[in-house]
């Protein structure tokens, strides 16, 4: 059975995930590893990453398991090239994650 739903999760859900595992947002996440697919375009998971990756984490999480966070996102994720920004959202930094949903046609947005 081919998984279509298509997910787009947010910068915090995901770090949120990555800190604690037990936590809603990984649960989300699992859920939506297990029913269908991530989506995520390059500056997503550019944002993704030097959120992920400062150093106010270390005292949280070591810089290699943060690096293997990003490695096992990477892997899970289908990458969506964004054609058309979408500007709707009152926080600019939010409108990557409507522009990517757009393009992906996402079922959902876990932010």
């Amino acid at each position: 059975m081919q998984k279509t739903n298509r997910f787009v999760f947010d910068t915090n859900v995901l770090v949120s995930s990555m800190l604690f595992p037990k936590s809603i947002p990984a649960l989300a996440l699992q859920k939506a590893i297990n029913t269908g697919k991530i989506v995520v375009s390059a500056e997503c998971m550019e944002e993704l990453s030097r959120v992920v990756l400062d150093e106010k984490f270390e005292k949280y999480s070591t810089f290699s398991r943060r690096q293997m966070f990003l490695l096992f996102f990477e892997n899970i994720c289908e990458f969506i090239k964004v054609k058309d920004k979408i500007i709707l959202s009152r926080d600019l930094n939010d409108n990557k994650f409507l522009s990517l949903s757009k393009a992906a046609k996402a079922n959902c947005i876990v932010s």
